[in-house]
């Protein structure tokens, strides 16, 4: 977007047209994955459930978001790019780059940044590409996270994290088999939690500190960008 930083709330606006086709599909799972993060209140719930017709309820559950503000935008924008609802709504696979570069922009003012444009700005290039410091960190690099942490990671998780006891649980409840898998599920739910302070830096500093740190070598990647 010229003229500054693209907000959460004018990305969703701007992908509204395309959402309410997609969403138009399950409504009610829209709607209770949207309460269950907490992003309406009890009224704006109650409102677009009593809603019949499926695109009205998407059109107004959206508009509830983007009216507050950035950060509850970027919230149900995560939201979108959980595994159940792409499962859901396979359509919104064009999501994650399209908002990874977003939050990209976002972040680093562009005259900083060396980006010259979102379609050729690739987050995961080599440290050569002048990339920001402070970039979200990817799911390419949650999940290396997540195959180098080991059987602490739950330690990692309450301890540096501030995950719940009761979070942690229902982490490995809905990923049974995989440790893996609920390690990554853990970081990812970290990563959408903490929005725009979700950075790599961020995220190697917590990783490097504790009875839980990991080998330097194993995180370097979360510092050259790759």
């Amino acid at each position: 977007m010229e003229g500054g930083p693209v907000g959460g709330d004018v990305l969703l606006r701007k992908l509204k047209p395309k959402l309410i086709d997609i969403l138009t599909a399950d409504t009610d799972l829209l709607l209770q994955h949207t309460d269950s993060q907490g992003l309406l209140t009890r009224r704006e719930y109650t409102h677009v459930k009593s809603i019949t017709n499926p695109s009205d309820k998407v059109r107004d559950l959206l508009d509830y978001v983007i009216q507050k503000g950035s950060s509850k935008s970027w919230g149900l924008i995560h939201l979108l790019q959980e595994k159940e609802m792409e499962e859901t709504f396979p359509r919104l696979i064009f999501l994650k780059e399209l908002t990874l570069n977003e939050k990209i922009i976002e972040m680093c003012p562009t005259q900083n940044c060396g980006v010259k444009s979102k379609q050729t700005m690739d987050v995961e290039e080599s440290p050569s590409k002048q990339l920001c410091t402070n970039a979200v960190v990817t799911e390419k690099q949650l999940m290396l996270v997540a195959s180098n942490m080991g059987r602490s990671w739950k330690q990692f998780g309450r301890v540096a994290l501030g995950i719940s006891t009761i979070k942690l649980e229902q982490i490995v409840e809905d990923n049974p088999c995989y440790l893996v898998e609920q390690i990554f599920a853990m970081l990812r739910f970290w990563s959408m939690r903490e929005r725009s302070e979700a950075t790599a830096k961020r995220l190697h500093g917590l990783l490097s500190q504790g009875d839980w740190a990991l080998p330097p070598e194993s995180i370097h990647f979360l510092l050259d960008g790759s």
